[in-house]
Parts: C-alpha cells; structure tokens; sequence
C-alpha cells in the first residue's frame, strides 16, 4: 500500500473521523473545530453528547479578531508548539506566553497566586480585544474570567479547555456561563495544549476558506 503523505493524510484522517462519528449536532463550522479536537487527540468523546461547547457568537468573533491582527495570549508554550506558525505570520498575530517569565515568577510569589495567574493579569492588555486560549491551567482560566467580571478586559475569544482533575471541569463550568463573552469550551476533565491549538488552526483554516470562496 502506497504511504499517503502531507495534506493527503491529514485528508483521509479527516474523512475517517467523519465516518465515524456519523451523524451529530453540530453545524458547518463548528464541526470542522470539533473535528481538528478530535485530529489532534484521537479521542472521539469530544464529539459526544455536545461536549464541546460554543458561545454563539464566538467562531465570528474569533475569526474577525485573527483576521483584524489581534494578540493571541496562552497559557503554556505547548499551546503555541501546536500552531501552524505560517498563519500568526501571514494575518501578524502576536503570540504572547508569559508563563516562563522571571518577573513573573517573582510576583506570583511575592502574592502567593500561580504563575498562570500572574501570567493572564500581566498580558491583560493583549488579552483585551484579542483572543486567550487556555489549555492546561485552570487558575489561568479562572483569573480570566475573574478578570472579566471585574471590566478590565473583554476579549474577542476565550478558548478555555484545561486538562486536569483539579478545578479543570469546574472553571470550564463558570465559563460556559459567562455572559457577553464569546468562548469555546468542553465539559469535563480533558482537554490539553494539542486542543487548544487545533481551536486556532481550525480558526485559521475557517478564515482562510472564507477569504478564498
């Protein structure tokens, strides 16, 4: 049997993924997200029982934001080593980790709060009309929403999809009910840096076919 190779793969692995969820709920643009999730993972339960969660105005909102050149702001180096680092550059998307930041360490110490913590309030200018995608620390994910509530930022997407056994479900929950701010999240513990960056690609590639149709 001849090795597919490059796009070929990627589309074949695409049309496996189609074959076997068969039929689901979501609609023409949410699935190729969900379906990117599901390529990125090999784990299939992100397309049961509506797991992954959209706002209803986030894939317009997100898709506007890379499209205008907003900040992209995550919470690990992970998330940006899954990125196709092709499309930050052509639409000129900054993307911003603080995590490993000294002075970041040295003020989440000094508070006693988490390093995500400290990393999300530091890059709240970036985070104010651009897009966060959170895929590993649910304290980052809580601090931004915190930092929501309280006006300091409105972000044009919050991607918020921690893994994890502690708060992960739980800061996923408080997010699927914030009100007036686009977001895609999941229910449960999974999620993952491979996650979060296949939300942005996926994001990417719906901005790309958009322009060319």
């Amino acid at each position: 049997m001849q090795t597919r190779k490059g796009q070929s793969i990627e589309d074949a692995s695409m049309q496996m993924i189609d074959e076997e969820i068969g039929i689901h709920k979501y609609n023409e643009k949410e699935w190729p997200i969900v379906r990117r999730i599901i390529h990125s993972t090999a784990d299939f339960d992100f397309a049961r029982e509506n797991r992954v969660i959209f706002h209803k105005e986030a894939i317009e909102s997100g898709m506007n934001a890379l499209k205008n050149g907003c900040s992209i702001v995550v919470d690990v180096n992970g998330v940006i080593g899954g990125l196709n680092k092709q499309n930050p550059k052509d639409f000129q998307n900054k993307i911003v980790c603080n995590i490993s930041n000294p002075e970041i360490m040295e003020i989440a110490k000094k508070e006693n709060k988490t390093r995500s913590q400290v990393s999300m309030r530091e890059a709240s200018s970036d985070i104010d009309g651009g897009i966060v995608a959170i895929g590993n620390a649910p304290t980052a994910l809580m601090e931004v929403i915190q930092m929501v509530k309280e006006g300091i930022i409105k972000p044009a997407l919050i991607i918020g999809i921690p893994v994890g056994f502690i708060c992960a479900a739980e800061s996923k929950e408080e997010l699927s009910k914030l009100e007036g701010t686009p977001f895609i999240t999941n229910k449960g513990r999974k999620g993952g840096s491979s996650s979060a960056s296949a939300i942005i690609n996926a994001l990417y590639k719906l901005v790309r076919a958009e322009s060319s149709s």
